[in-house]
Formats: structure tokens, C-alpha cells, sequence
């Protein structure tokens, strides 16, 4: 069984429903109230776990109780939380989300400008086939990707927007797969293909940018091409990125090549955005599967 290190960010979301987004000083009522873990790092080791692998979380909460719900639903979920740090008199990141009739959403976030941003919590990584981190913990993130390189494994770097740019974390992925946004923050390119081979020349590693139904384009060695999405009706996409760093760090952990780590990443995706639910509604891996087994992507519309 493959085993991710995931490095970043987790909080708590309070999701409110509501008919109609808040405006104004005053009082509302909400229609529905739902209690749930967030946070790219997070949700990509619940997604690994739920796909098949062993996930091991390494980030930076408060003593509180907010870190005390943060880290039982991940233990729920089987997530290792041994390399989660909590620092007194700090404050677990946490975020207040609106949800209208109509899925708009509106979140408040709070992360604690005080919290150390040391990575002495991240440990050895000979024992994991990949690491994976997001963008909001960058020394965290370097620190396990110059671990990964000594060790010869992946080192994944989820670059959601926003992306810093920061050469220590930058350089040492071996792996920078972008959102669409999180491309177009860190370059200033509007042109997909010539921002991805920037970067790539930029930082020499692999380089991919997602955008949902458009789907992948990837930058190998120079060499640009695309890789269709999945159509499905999409209900929630809430966790679907996160869903889908996770599923493709496993798979290269598993000894995937990057393709075929990217189909299965949007196979991983595509299940989650068609059902509610964020880490609720990460794929398991039989699910995944019968996906790739049974149906088609779409042309690439890049």
C-alpha cells in the first residue's frame, strides 16, 4: 500500500445555508447548519486514504478545540495525524461559509498571523512513496520536497491561487500541478501552453494546469498535450481539486506515469463533483475504476 506525506493546511468550516447570501447589519436565520473539515492538505489525505493508500498529515493548529474536531474527523477517516503540531496560545484556522439557494457561497476565513511557520514537525519522509503539500504553508512545503528529492520520491506541489512565489518550494517540486488561477497568479499569462512551459523552464520540474470540465494540459520535458475531463452532471465541486492532488499523488506513488496519474485523477474528480459533500464525497477506489473502465473523456477544450 502506497503511502502519501501530506504537508499543508487544515481547518474548520461552519457552513451556513441560507435562501439568500447575507447583506446588511442585522440577523438571519439559516435554513441549515453542517460542521466540516476543509483545507487542500486535509481533504487530499482523506482522499488517498479513501482511495486506497495510507495518508500521514503534517500542519500547524492552536491548542483548541477547533484543532481537537480538525484532527478527529481526519483520525476518522484514517488519516495519521502524529506529525500535526498544536501551539498554545495560537488559534486553529477556521472559516464562517454562506451557502444561498443557489450555491452561491460566501466565506469568511480566519488563520492565525502569529502561527509559527517553522517545519520542525515534518520529520523523515524515507518511509513515504510521495509528498504532497499545498501552497499555504511554503516552508513546510520545501522543507518535505528537499526531503523527497534525497529520498527519490515525488514531491507534488498543489498549486492552488493563491500561488507565492517562492523559489525555495518552487524548485524543489518535481511535480507543480496548477488550478487555472492559481497559473494565471503566479505567471501574469492568459496563454495556458506558454505559461506552463514557462514555469517548466523556469523551475525544471512537471507541470500540468486543471480546469474542470476543460480539462488537463501538461507540460513533459518541454513537451505540451492535453488530456480530456470526464462529463458528469455536476451537483457540488467543493474538495474536487483537493480530491484530485490527492488521487494523483497516489498514483504516482503508486509508480503510475504521469498520464496515467492524471486520468486517474480526473476519474477521482469527476465521481466527486457529481454527489454532494466534500471529503464526504471523495471516490473510493472501486469507483474510480469503473470510470476509467467504462467510460470516455471528453475532447480537451483548451
Amino acid at each position: 500500500m502506497a503511502r502519501v506525506m501530506c504537508i499543508g493546511h487544515a481547518v474548520q468550516d461552519y457552513v451556513f445555508s441560507l435562501p439568500e447570501l447575507p447583506a446588511g447589519g442585522r440577523k438571519f436565520r439559516a435554513a441549515a447548519f453542517e460542521c466540516v473539515g476543509g483545507g487542500p492538505a486535509a481533504t487530499a489525505a482523506v482522499a488517498i486514504v479513501r482511495l486506497g493508500g495510507e495518508a500521514s498529515l503534517a500542519a500547524r493548529l492552536g491548542a483548541d478545540t477547533v484543532a481537537d474536531a480538525i484532527t478527529g474527523e481526519l483520525e476518522g477517516y484514517g488519516v495519521d495525524c502524529s506529525r500535526v503540531k498544536r501551539f498554545a496560545g495560537r488559534t486553529s484556522s477556521l472559516s464562517a461559509v454562506m451557502v444561498d439557494a443557489r450555491g452561491e457561497r460566501m466565506i469568511v476565513n480566519y488563520r492565525d498571523p502569529e502561527m509559527p511557520a517553522g517545519p520542525d514537525r515534518i520529520g523523515d519522509v524515507a518511509a513515504f512513496d510521495a509528498v504532497l503539500a499545498d501552497t499555504r504553508w511554503p516552508a513546510g512545503a520545501a522543507t518535505g520536497f528537499a526531503a523527497a528529492r534525497a529520498a527519490g520520491v515525488p514531491a507534488v506541489l498543489d498549486a492552488d491561487d493563491p500561488v507565492p512565489d517562492d523559489p525555495a518550494m518552487l524548485s524543489r517540486a518535481t511535480h507543480l500541478a496548477f488550478s487555472a488561477d492559481g497559473l494565471l497568479g503566479l505567471t501574469g499569462d492568459g496563454d495556458p501552453a506558454r505559461a506552463i512551459k514557462s514555469v517548466h523552464e523556469r523551475f525544471g520540474a512537471w507541470v500540468c494546469v486543471t480546469d474542470g470540465a476543460r480539462g488537463v494540459m501538461l507540460c513533459d520535458s518541454g513537451e505540451i498535450s492535453t488530456i480530456g475531463a470526464f462529463a458528469v452532471d455536476v451537483v457540488d465541486t467543493l474538495g474536487a481539486g483537493d480530491v484530485w492532488h490527492g488521487a494523483f499523488a497516489l498514483r504516482l506513488a503508486e509508480g503510475a506515469p504521469e498520464a496515467g496519474a492524471v486520468r486517474f485523477a480526473n476519474a477521482a474528480a469527476a465521481i466527486k463533483v457529481s454527489r454532494k459533500g466534500g471529503r464526504s464525497g471523495a471516490p473510493r477506489r472501486a469507483e474510480v475504476e469503473n470510470l476509467l473502465a467504462t467510460h470516455r473523456e471528453m475532447e480537451p477544450k483548451f
